[in-house]
């Protein structure tokens, strides 16, 4: 059950899509989980928001910057794992 059609509804003044309860058994979301959706190069990517307990001292908007720079470096930090 890879490939499914779907059709985008109206819900008030926003959009959905409903899911089976198998794709969303497999991707670890059970009902009232908060997800996350990210755009990448023209696809939605939706996955489970996951909770992470950040060490006392550093905060979110930290972890942020910290992901961009991962991101744009990506290359780079995989090449000095395998130094």
């Amino acid at each position: 059950m890879d490939n499914l059609e779907r059709k985008v509804t109206k819900i008030g003044n926003s959009y959905g899509i409903t899911f089976p309860l198998e794709f969303l058994k497999e991707a670890g979301i059970s009902y009232g989980d908060d997800v996350r959706l990210e755009l990448k190069e023209g696809k939605i990517v939706l996955r489970k928001k996951e909770e992470v307990m950040l060490p006392e001292g550093v905060d979110s908007t930290f972890m942020d910057v910290l992901n961009d720079v991962i991101k744009v470096h990506d290359v780079a930090f995989k090449g000095l794992v395998d130094k």
